[in-house]
Order: structure tokens, then sequence, then C-alpha cells
């Protein structure tokens, strides 16, 4: 959906009883276009419920924001418009399969300046090395994906009461990444359409829905995920092709196996970029 419709999708939502709030101008205010709906307090779970529930009839994804340090009062990047939907290409130019075959190869690629020699730097993505092991196959759930996305949000806010709520005009959570303008992987590439488009992947594979992003975090529901070890370690794989840093800089051992037994069952995708 074209962000410019947001304000006339937002008036139609009237009736939802949206509490204070603003429109967020892209560009740290600089920009064109003002590509999100920015709550003023705190978001709250019937609130983000109630909105969930609403948007096939009005068209706008919630989000749980969160900012780059609670103290700050600016409540970046959110509420200082550090988003850039400009820049962003269409998701619909991308391929999923092809953008994590590409970054695996980068990611895995072994060079002269690199800090670990060549056989540890490849025992991080063991078995595979520096091959590409493909999609994991999509798995089948009886699991709501999007009453388990509620029970998520509701766990999210009781850890973190100052996330705020945003509303993006976007057909879903993966699209409303890009729609946004969000700018949280930047370090590795700042285009957010590829990244929007690896998602909506998952949305149909493993029935994964975004819930809440940080300045360079998102957080995922999942209700199909991994269960056996060698589903886990194609998934892991392309955790690692997608946000690298979950596994350089995540948990001990920094490998691609101790990764998957992290993630399998999991329910909560979590990533970070540096």
């Amino acid at each position: 959906m074209n962000v410019g419709h947001l304000i006339e999708l937002l008036a139609d939502s009237a009736e939802s009883r949206l509490p204070s709030g603003r429109m967020v101008t892209s560009d740290e205010g600089d920009g064109d276009v003002q590509p999100l709906w920015l709550s003023d307090g705190p978001a709250t779970i019937e609130l983000w419920t109630r909105m969930h529930a609403e948007h096939a009839r009005s068209g706008l994804w919630p989000l749980l924001l969160d900012s780059l340090d609670s103290s700050d009062s600016e409540f970046r990047p959110w509420g200082s418009g550090e988003v850039f939907p400009e820049q962003m290409s269409s998701p619909a130019s991308h391929d999923s399969a092809d953008l994590l075959a590409r970054w695996w190869d980068t990611y895995t690629a072994v060079d002269e300046d690199d800090m670990l020699d060549a056989d540890r730097r490849l025992a991080v993505t063991a078995p595979f090395g520096q091959t590409w092991p493909g999609l994991a196959p999509s798995r089948e759930t009886t699991t709501n994906p999007d009453q388990l996305a509620a029970e998520f949000a509701q766990a999210f806010l009781a850890d973190r009461p100052q996330p705020r709520l945003g509303l993006v005009a976007a057909a879903s959570g993966a699209e409303a990444l890009a729609a946004a303008g969000w700018a949280g992987p930047c370090n590795y590439d700042n285009d957010t359409a590829k990244f929007s488009v690896v998602v909506r992947d998952w949305e149909h594979r493993f029935g994964a829905r975004v819930v809440a992003v940080g300045f360079s975090m998102l957080h995922l529901s999942v209700a199909a995920p991994p269960v056996d070890a060698h589903g886990a370690l194609l998934v892991a794989a392309e955790h690692f092709a997608f946000c690298p840093d979950n596994i350089w800089q995540g948990s001990s051992p920094y490998t691609l196996a101790a990764y998957a037994e992290r993630i399998t069952g999991a329910h909560h995708w979590n990533f970070w970029w540096d």
C-alpha cells in the first residue's frame, strides 16, 4: 500500500478511538512523506490487539515501536523521523531465495584481513561452511499465527513498558518495515525492502508475524518454528544470511549449530544488527 494513503486510512479508522499521537515526517523531518503514525504515549496490549484485529478492514498494520534508549526524549528513530521510505526500493523487485544466497556468500567469505583464520571462520557455519544449503522447507501448524502474535505482543509489553504504537499503511508486517522507512539493518544494507521480502517469505513458510521493531532490532512471533535438528540448521542458515550478528555477536558458542539448538521450537525470533 502506498504510504500516501496513511492519513486517509487513519481518518477512516477514527472509530478505533486512537489515543493522542502524530504523523512522523521522514528524513528527520525534512522528507516528503509521512510514513507512519506514532502514539504520544506507551502502547497498551488492548490498543495493539484492537488495531491488529482491524487490519484487514483498516489497512493499518500496528507495530510496537521501541527506542534506541528508554531515556531518550526524542524516541529515536521514530520520534526523530530517522526513517527513509523514499530510499527504499520496491519489495516486488527482489527474491527472498536469491537475497539469502547472496548474503550467505558475502558473510561466509574468508579474506586475509579476517580476525579468524579460515578454519575457524568456516567452523562458525559448519556443517555447511561456505556452501549455501538452500531454503528450509515450509512448515504447517495448527497454531493461529495472529493469536500467537497477540500473545507475544502482550509478553513484549510486560517486559518493556515504554514502546509506543506505530501504524503503517501496509498489507502485512513485512511490508510495513519498508513502508515505514525503517533503517535498522543499514550497516549491512540500507535498502530495507530486501529484508522485508525475506520476512514476507517467513510469514508464508513459518507463520511469522512482525510484532515489534526497535532502532536496530526486529521481533517476530513464529507459529511454525523448526522442531528437528536438520530443519533448525537450515533456518539458522537463513538467519545468519539475514542477520549475521545473531551468530557473530549472539550467545556463546558463536556457531550456527549452537544457534540452531536455541531456535528449535522457539516461537519468537529476534534480530539485531550492530
